[in-house]
C-alpha cells in the first residue's frame, strides 16, 4: 500500500518541453529580465505583465506555467508594494519593501533556471518562490 498525501494525487504533472519543438522561450526570459529591470526603473514590470498575458493563451504547457507564475508574481508584488507604502509611516513598509526586493530577484532567478533548462515552473501558484 503506498502513501501519498492528497495533494499528491491532484498535482498535474507537466513535462518538459519536447526536443525540436520550435517553441521560443525568449518571451519568458525577456520577461523575467524585465522584472528584474523593475527594481531599478518600475515602469518594467507592468511591461512585463502585458507581455506575459498576451503570450499565455497561444503557449504550451510548459511555458504557459511561467506566464502563470509570471503573472502572480506581478500581482502579488504590487500588492506587496502597496501594503508597505503604507506601512512606511510606522517604519515596518521599509522592511517589507526590502523583503519584496529580494522576494522578486529569487522568483525571477529560479524561473529563469527553469526556462533555460527547459522545464515548466514547479509549483507557478506558490507565494514564495
Amino acid at each position: 500500500m503506498s502513501e501519498t498525501s492528497p495533494t499528491d494525487s491532484d498535482r498535474k504533472e507537466i513535462s518538459p518541453v519536447p526536443a525540436g519543438s520550435g517553441e521560443s522561450a525568449t518571451p519568458a526570459l525577456v520577461i523575467y529580465a524585465l522584472y528584474l529591470g523593475a527594481l531599478v526603473s518600475g515602469i518594467t514590470l507592468p511591461i512585463g505583465v502585458v507581455i506575459a498575458y498576451v503570450n499565455r493563451g497561444a503557449a504550451s504547457e510548459w511555458l504557459e506555467s511561467h506566464y502563470r507564475f509570471q503573472i502572480r508574481t506581478f500581482w502579488l508584488f504590487l500588492l506587496g508594494c502597496l501594503v508597505g507604502a503604507l506601512l512606511m509611516i510606522v517604519v515596518i513598509g521599509w522592511f517589507l519593501l526590502i523583503f519584496l526586493s529580494v522576494w522578486l530577484i529569487v522568483r525571477c532567478v529560479k524561473g529563469i533556471q527553469a526556462v533555460s533548462r527547459g522545464t515548466p515552473h514547479p509549483k507557478p501558484e506558490t507565494w514564495l518562490w
